[in-house]
């Protein structure tokens, strides 16, 4: 059975959805978007995701082809056409179709193209999560507003092959000797009872799994810390771990060929991801 996607206004068979050649986002990366997860058919950080993907629009000055319940609608729509129970929905906004040209088109005359789709993929039940992830450490070689949620993703496209073609699971990205995220996740350490990660500004995605998880720990009683910290640093933690929708919290066992404290996921990641699920399985919506 074909899965059903939405592009423009139509729900249409995934073989049958078509784009513009002349759309900017094809053309130009022009464009923003959000993954959301889905756990029992509900949404995950619903409102977060909207919040964020309206910032991501007005930083770009780009209209949006709909609005939040009218997305909203759309999103459960498609969840109860595909019959996902757990997984994820993609939602796309470009600038639309309009003459290859750098300048902004006209938005009198360009309507703003709107495509979502889902993905029916385990979160909860992940091995990654029993036994961890490796990380390869890499130059971030991306742009300097990675605060917007962009789709000009092939640096973190490239950095994750190259991880890949060294047996990794993943690469983190560092800045001026710093960790700044990684390619698609947010960054923590773990110190005693102390959880360490970067402060928000233009040179990390604010995550709204990020945000959750720092608001579930500090609710556990946990001290947050929003600091910078170095390759060595991380690699002498007791703890590591990333954050995001796609993966909710996943250990990382090994940096650079090190091991992160004995090598295997630590007691203060394993309670925060099963925190994470529970309250998002109660919160969802």
């Amino acid at each position: 059975m074909s899965r059903t996607v939405y592009v423009n206004g139509k729900f249409l068979p995934e073989e049958d959805a078509k784009i513009s050649v002349f759309d900017r986002g094809f053309l130009f990366a022009d464009g923003v978007y959000e993954v959301t997860a889905v756990l029992n058919g509900k949404l995950v950080d619903k409102q977060g995701h909207l919040s964020r993907l309206r910032r991501s629009l007005s930083e770009i000055d780009m209209p949006s082809p709909a609005d939040d319940t009218e997305i909203e609608a759309i999103q459960r729509e498609l969840i109860q056409r595909n019959s996902v129970t757990e997984g994820l929905v993609y939602l796309q906004i470009t600038r639309g179709a309009a003459e290859r040209s750098f300048f902004f088109p006209d938005p009198e005359t360009t309507r703003p193209s709107l495509v979502l789709f889902t993905q029916s993929v385990p979160l909860i039940a992940n091995p990654k999560a029993e036994h961890g992830i490796k990380v390869l450490t890499v130059e971030d070689i991306r742009w300097t507003r990675r605060d917007i949620k962009t789709v000009q993703l092939l640096p973190s496209s490239m950095c994750k092959t190259a991880a890949r073609a060294q047996g990794k699971d993943d690469a983190w990205m560092v800045q001026d000797g710093y960790i700044t995220e990684g390619t698609s996740n947010n960054v923590f350490l773990v110190t005693k009872n102390h959880i360490m990660t970067r402060r928000l500004s233009s040179t990390i995605l604010p995550g709204i799994t990020r945000a959750s998880v720092l608001a579930y720990a500090e609710e556990a009683g946990y001290e947050i810390q929003e600091v910078s910290f170095s390759v060595k640093e991380a690699q002498s933690a007791d703890e590591a771990f990333i954050t995001s929708a796609t993966a909710f919290v996943l250990p990382v066992v090994e940096i650079d060929g090190q091991p992160v404290g004995d090598g295997r996921p630590g007691p203060v990641t394993r309670r925060l991801r099963e925190l994470y699920i529970a309250e998002s399985l109660r919160r969802s919506e």
